[in-house]
């Protein structure tokens, strides 16, 4: 029996995964990292139409999640943009939501990814968290055989320099930046292997960001404001935001946004220290298009590479990197008993 292989990529911002993978293409979906939680199973409360939503148990709670979360706001948005997010009953709602998406049974191995700064430490946990079975709403279970944990990057990574238009990239040394919601992450990498010691990440995302302009329009406007979705989405579509019956251009915020984006890539430049012999700089992420500018100016005379789907970049390589992973290791597929295998940064 072939060996089912998923990616999901948890972030603070959305939760990527992969909806199927064949040939070395990847399909994959997302929805915002939001859940509303409940005392009883709550998905079929919609008035009108049904919303594309699950809701999953979690630790006696029911936990709303889904591409239509918005649906469900009960006007309290909980956010999770601390250290111990992966402990968090959410993020296994989470991961439990897009397992039930994906429409499968089973998976005999699940690769995640976790920030570079929080990869060494925290792999261990999560794998052992994330294996065994879960129950993925509407009276269905999925059992997760084995978990491969990797850190985020190097799922972008590995996406670039499989392919075979960007040959290029995998000589010389190549840094890959990933701005995410709440943490930056870059991977430095030699002839396509990790620089370990000078891959990092630094809590500067595009959270921030959204916090420094709902701050400015509360008090602009002297009322609370915190709706950081409605924010994320003007920047995206580069429209005005609509709060409290007005319009608010969002451009007046470039210089706060270039402030922040600047402070990200400074850490990162610091860290790099010697830059002479820097090839190439790869760019992902679903912020990217706030940091893309601070990237240019601090790294001027850098090639500056950009993928198709920057969101999906890093699932997309967690799934050929699960795939890659499974052919190099058939006889660990070839019987029942779930193991946690480890994955070393850089290997």
């Amino acid at each position: 029996m072939e060996a089912i292989v998923r990616a999901i990529d948890v972030g603070f911002g959305n939760t990527k995964y992969v909806l199927a993978a064949q040939g070395g293409r990847v399909e994959c979906a997302h929805f915002a990292s939001i859940a509303y939680d409940s005392a009883h199973d709550n998905s079929n409360d919609a008035l009108g139409s049904k919303r594309k939503t699950v809701c999953v148990p979690v630790g006696g709670m029911w936990y709303e999640v889904g591409p239509d979360v918005a649906l469900a706001a009960d006007g309290f948005v909980g956010r999770n943009h601390h250290d111990d997010y992966m402990r968090t009953p959410e993020y296994r709602a989470f991961t439990a939501g897009a397992l039930h998406f994906m429409k499968v049974d089973r998976v005999d191995l699940l690769v995640l990814g976790l920030p570079v700064v929080d990869y060494m430490r925290r792999r261990a946990d999560l794998q052992k968290a994330m294996t065994g079975k879960f129950e993925v709403g509407r009276n269905r279970t999925v059992e997760v055989k084995r978990v491969l944990v990797v850190a985020q990057p190097q799922g972008a990574m590995y996406a670039v320099f499989g392919d075979q238009a960007n040959a290029k990239l995998r000589n010389g040394r190549t840094l890959v930046i990933d701005a995410g919601s709440r943490t930056f992450d870059w991977l430095v990498t030699l002839d396509s292997k990790v620089v370990g010691k000078m891959s990092d990440s630094v809590n500067r995302g595009v959270h921030d960001i959204l916090l420094k302009i709902a701050a400015a329009i509360a008090s602009e406007t002297g009322r609370g404001y915190l709706n950081l979705e409605a924010i994320d989405r003007a920047l995206r579509s580069r429209k005005p935001l609509r709060a409290y019956k007005r319009s608010v251009d969002l451009k007046k915020f470039d210089n706060t946004i270039e402030k922040i984006a600047d402070q990200a890539v400074s850490m990162l430049h610091g860290k790099l220290g010697a830059t002479d012999d820097l090839e190439h700089i790869v760019v992902v992420g679903g912020g990217m298009h706030l940091y893309r500018a601070s990237i240019r100016r601090k790294f001027p005379e850098i090639a500056i590479s950009e993928v198709d789907e920057p969101l999906y970049a890093n699932v997309k390589g967690f799934q050929l990197m699960g795939e890659q992973y499974v052919r190099e290791n058939p006889q660990l597929f070839a019987t029942a008993p779930a193991r946690v295998e480890v994955a070393q940064i850089g290997a």
